[in-house]
């Protein structure tokens, strides 16, 4: 992962771009991004780059789900380089608060970020695959008695019910059931009673301080606060090992570099 320079976008001969390795298998919209890319090039050619754009569609598909809405500082560059195995930087869904917190940590990114920002599990769906360890093989037993014993039972029995087995790799299953559309803090209800569809979500009741937090965001009464906070992070994400100034380039198009 070099950062907030769109190399996420770029395309592989050889399959080995950030596109193309495990984590990302199931990322969508790159055609979109392009459609966005060449609207805004025939409009103003050679200065808007594609991480500053999917920055804005970020932040666009944030508010266009009834979440917040923020200024999104401008002024990235295109990398020219994107590298399959550097998605290792990513916080895999499997994480403890331990890994978590140190993953954040790498690119600046503090507790408060980590529980504010994984309730933008709050919209979209996952695969099976991200959370079945939970339900069939969380000691590496493969049985179904090998189950984690801090998913709420019932939650755990729907779970079950959507993905059959360690092998579901087709299943979408919804992130925040009965409100995966909208932008809330239903998110922080379900941690609290139990029923976050990560461990990297359950994992934030291990610490005080983002229990705390969850707690009080599972109200519903702070949602303006809790808005604003995120806004907040997704523009201190948003900073992290930024190419500027001459560094970089603005690519034509997304998925291929200039030259």
């Amino acid at each position: 992962m070099q950062g907030c320079d769109g190399s996420v976008l770029l395309d592989s001969a050889n399959k080995t771009a950030e596109k193309d390795a495990q984590p990302n298998q199931t990322l969508r919209g790159f055609g979109f991004v392009e459609r966005v890319k060449a609207a805004v090039e025939k409009a103003c050619p050679d200065t808007v780059s594609c991480a500053d754009i999917l920055a804005l569609i970020a932040r666009d598909a944030v508010w266009l789900s009834k979440g917040p809405f923020w200024t999104v500082p401008l002024g990235r560059r295109d990398g020219s380089v994107s590298i399959s195995n550097e998605t290792d930087a990513l916080p895999p869904p499997t994480s403890n608060f331990t890994v978590l917190t140190q993953l954040f940590a790498a690119v600046n990114l503090d507790a408060k970020d980590l529980v504010v920002l994984s309730a933008g599990h709050t919209i979209g769906t996952s695969h099976c695959f991200s959370f079945s360890d939970r339900l069939y093989n969380f000691t590496g037993m493969e049985n179904p008695s090998d189950i984690d014993p801090t998913l709420e039972p019932q939650y755990m029995m729907r779970l079950k019910s959507k993905c059959a087995s360690l092998n579901d790799n087709t299943t979408l299953v919804e992130m925040d059931p009965g409100s995966f559309k909208t932008f809330d803090t239903d998110y922080f209800k379900l941690v609290s009673k139990r029923r976050g569809l990560f461990h990297s979500d359950g994992a934030l009741l291990t610490d005080p301080f983002t229990r705390a937090y969850v707690q009080r965001h599972a109200t519903g009464a702070f949602k303006d606060e809790f808005f604003a906070d995120f806004a907040a992070s997704m523009i201190k994400m948003g900073n992290a090992n930024q190419l500027t100034g001459s560094q970089g380039e603005i690519r034509k198009k997304c998925s291929v570099v200039n030259h």
